[in-house]
């Protein structure tokens, strides 16, 4: 059974895309065909994120407005089979699409695809609407500080009032407690504050910041956050995963990403 899952926040800078992009990629490695679908129309980044910016031709617009077919507008990802991008308008803003076109293309795309993607843009108006138009259910994003959480809080509401009941949560750059700053929260805490379950929790993890320079989604290198995604992708699938508790990183685990990243930098300048 084909699922549309909204990727969610309610504010930006959390992860969403992110999220999106390595439950994908790693869904994708486990022989599910997944559409990614960029809602963020004017501001898109999920093409950036696979290194597909130049593979786009046609965008979600252009399918609404009949200027293309869904087919022409599907970006194949060479690098994972069965992962396909379905990318957001640049040189437009969310009033180009309403929420009956999404309900329309959502489920064009779940005839083809056994998870559609969306991924959510920042804010709760239109493009909001939008996106959860067509959707099944939602994982909404944030990071452990009072100010995420007080958005999730209200997209939890809005996201009911749209009839997507009992959303996950994935808690992001979750810091170990002996590393904390103050005012974050623990995922306990979290926990409590939302009462929602909790699908991930991915811990901070400078190895992000290389990926993301080298256009690799982090879920395929060895690195905390990597097996984080790569375990949240599981429980999507059904799969009982434990979550472990976020502990200090010590010098060899450091160590192993630190060779992990001069391994795929070593790839690039090779490729």
């Amino acid at each position: 059974m084909s699922r549309a899952i909204v990727i969610t926040s309610g504010k930006g800078g959390v992860g969403k895309s992110s999220l999106c992009v390595n439950i994908g990629v790693s869904l994708a490695e486990k022989e599910h065909k997944v559409v990614l679908l960029d809602m963020d129309i004017g501001l898109r980044n999920l093409d950036v994120l696979l290194g597909l910016e130049n593979r786009v031709v046609y965008d979600l617009v252009d399918v609404v407005e009949g200027t293309c077919r869904l087919k022409q507008a599907l970006v194949r990802d060479p690098k994972h089979q069965g992962l396909y991008l379905l990318a957001a308008a640049q040189t437009r803003d969310s009033g180009a699409v309403s929420p009956r076109q999404m309900e329309k293309v959502i489920l064009k795309l779940k005839e083809q695809f056994e998870y559609v993607l969306l991924d959510c843009p920042a804010g709760i108006g239109r493009g909001f609407k939008n996106a959860v138009a067509g959707a099944d259910e939602a994982i909404v994003v944030c990071v452990p500080d009072v100010v995420s959480i007080r958005d999730a809080e209200r997209v939890v509401g809005l996201l009911e009032r749209n009839d997507i009941l009992n959303p996950r949560l994935v808690v992001n750059r979750v810091m170990a407690p002996k590393s904390k700053k103050g005012g974050l929260m623990s995922v306990e805490q979290v926990k409590e504050r939302l009462s929602m379950e909790i699908l991930g929790v991915v811990p901070e993890d400078g190895a992000m910041t290389a990926a993301a320079m080298q256009g690799e989604p982090i879920v395929l290198w060895h690195s905390a956050a990597g097996e984080a995604f790569n375990r949240i992708a599981r429980r999507i699938r059904g799969e009982s995963v434990p979550i472990p508790e976020i502990k200090p990183r010590g010098i060899w685990a450091r160590l192993m990403d630190s060779i992990s990243e001069s391994r795929h930098a070593h790839r690039t300048e090779q490729a």
